[in-house]
């Protein structure tokens, strides 16, 4: 009898357990934005943006430099540039009067990598802009080139670039040429891969005591558990080894680093800072832009992490203030897993309270 009674007691507790993990789950899935909310996004134009609406003096021509490498290694699964890493600088260089021409190692049609979660107006307006399109689709090829038709050079994102940037000689001339003739050179996410194996007329390493952003070991890791085997190398790692001084920041949040003319960003997060930095150092004062819906929840994140759960909460509240801007709520959430899946409990709890938050002051924020 007792066996049996113990039994209808794990059972219970079972079955209790998965109940409260499915009703959790229905109620933590009650935070999010409808799906709806951001079907309107897809249709957005470049003429449908404010930001660009400026009509600025030509100040000359900017290159962006893409990966043409359309897997990861061995693993065989799919990369390319990263989009959002071009789309959002794209337009900050249009915004303040730069032309911008793109080119990729190969040249043609270099692969994209498109992450719905992560697509904003700007991201699917860059995707209707038929201009912007022609030239992705015809990118230069990197070879052909000539370094003194451009005032900045930057470099996009997406794990491909681990592949095809460092040992790139046409890449590793202009990193070099640009840096010592005072260019400004940008550079977020992994693209800072373009500044490996760079060498000075001297034979140092470009990177030796310049201080550095990029993709992090914590943040490759996280994501892709076997990285040391997919990629050629960390790039944190190989940036350390030929002697830069690594600013990481906070995991999956905005930072970028602008040491003298050259300005790099940890992640895709910090696209829009490195983009406006590299425009201050060409010597202007950036457009003023309204700050998007994810730099917002950003914001908030960022304050949870240097001064806790409170100034956080008040970050939010102030963010709601004006009627046009609000947080993006499945971003929020996205480090609610993050937080979950890392095991702190106590951010993961004081998240999930920003994003009840959020849910309840979007819903009076509409009426």
């Amino acid at each position: 009898m007792k066996k049996k009674k113990l039994l209808k007691v794990v059972l219970l507790s079972i079955v209790s357990a998965i109940l409260f993990i499915v009703s959790f789950g229905f109620w933590f899935m009650s935070l999010l934005p409808a799906s709806e909310s951001r079907i309107d996004l897809k249709q957005t134009l470049p003429e449908q943006l404010a930001y660009l609406e400026h009509r600025l003096p030509a100040r000359g021509k900017i290159l962006a430099v893409v990966t043409s490498i359309d897997s990861m290694g061995k693993s065989g699964k799919s990369t390319g540039y990263e989009l959002t890493e071009l789309a959002r600088p794209y337009y900050v260089f249009k915004a303040n009067g730069f032309e911008v021409e793109i080119a990729s190692t190969m040249g043609g049609n270099p692969p994209v990598v498109i992450d719905a979660d992560d697509m904003g107006a700007f991201d699917y307006a860059f995707l209707n802009d038929k201009e912007a399109q022609n030239k992705v689709e015809n990118s230069l090829r990197i070879d052909s080139v000539r370094s003194e038709e451009y005032v900045a050079i930057f470099f996009v994102g997406g794990k491909g670039a681990m592949y095809d940037f460092p040992n790139n000689a046409k890449i590793k001339s202009l990193v070099s040429d640009y840096y010592q003739n005072g260019k400004v050179i940008g550079a977020v996410c992994h693209g800072p891969a373009a500044l490996v194996n760079a060498r000075l007329e001297n034979g140092a390493y470009l990177l030796h005591g310049k201080e550095i952003s990029g993709f992090t070991n914590r943040e490759e890791l996280f994501l892709i558990p076997d990285a040391k085997e997919v990629f050629p190398f960390l790039l944190e790692d190989k940036l350390v080894e030929q002697g830069a001084i690594f600013n990481e920041g906070y995991l999956y949040l905005e930072n970028f680093i602008h040491d003298k003319n050259l300005i790099t960003g940890q992640n895709p997060w910090s696209s829009w800072s490195v983009a406006e930095a590299m425009v201050t150092q060409l010597g202007y004062t950036p457009v003023q832009r309204q700050k998007t819906a994810e730099e917002l929840t950003i914001d908030v994140l960022k304050k949870y992490e240097s001064n806790g759960y409170e100034m956080a909460n008040l970050s939010l509240k102030d963010s709601y203030k004006k009627p046009s801007q609000s947080p993006d709520r499945l971003l929020l959430a996205m480090h609610c897993v993050v937080s979950l899946m890392q095991g702190n409990m106590v951010k993961t709890v004081n998240l999930i309270r920003l994003l009840s938050t959020a849910k309840r002051l979007s819903n009076t924020h509409r009426k």
